[in-house]
């Protein structure tokens, strides 16, 4: 094990949660480089379980079986330590989602408009659940109050550098003794 992890009693993983081009993973993959900390992203984990791509999934089986397989992955996180957790945007769709991540750690909240998620996608083909302008505007306004019911904490992200956001959550997170 690394001698400059920190190490924490019990699950005590990160999770990130916010809409589609918030800034989740490339956040958990630098704070994990910054803090010596694991980093996954629930996307990723889905697709390596069922063998394809989000879009892939979307498309050929539904979006309930991955929100099915999401909720099956998160559980497996519980017995894993520390991570820093990039989760997919509709992950606080389903309850049992938010009840699993507090159990296991605490719930950040990247707080941005649909404008600034919009504007850092760079490949909207592979977001299946973004869908027309109209769409993914539905979708936010759905999802935004989920976000902040399921949130310990909350980083504003709207006007500020992807440096910024990083820099605030990782002093308000090593403040809080949780990196």
């Amino acid at each position: 094990m690394d001698p400059r992890y920190v190490v924490h009693e019990g699950c005590d993983h990160i999770f990130f949660v916010g809409f589609l081009g918030a800034g989740k993973s490339t956040l958990a993959r630098n704070l994990g480089g910054l803090f010596h900390r694991p980093h996954v992203d629930t996307d990723r984990l889905v697709e390596r379980a069922l063998g394809a791509t989000v879009a892939q999934i979307f498309e050929d089986e539904g979006e309930d079986r991955f929100r099915r397989a999401e909720t099956a992955e998160l559980r497996k996180l519980s017995e894993r330590k520390s991570l820093l957790v990039s989760c997919g945007g509709g992950i606080v769709e389903r309850p049992e989602n938010c009840e699993l991540m507090h159990e296991m750690g605490v719930v950040v909240f990247l707080d941005g408009d649909l404008e600034d998620s919009l504007r850092q996608i760079r490949r909207p083909e592979l977001r299946p659940d973004l869908g027309t302008a109209e769409h993914a505007a539905e979708v936010y306004r759905r999802r935004r109050p989920l976000y902040e019911r399921a949130a310990d904490l909350t980083i504003d992200i709207r006007n500020k550098t992807f440096e910024q956001v990083a820099l605030e959550s990782g002093q308000l997170l090593w403040e809080k003794g949780l990196l």
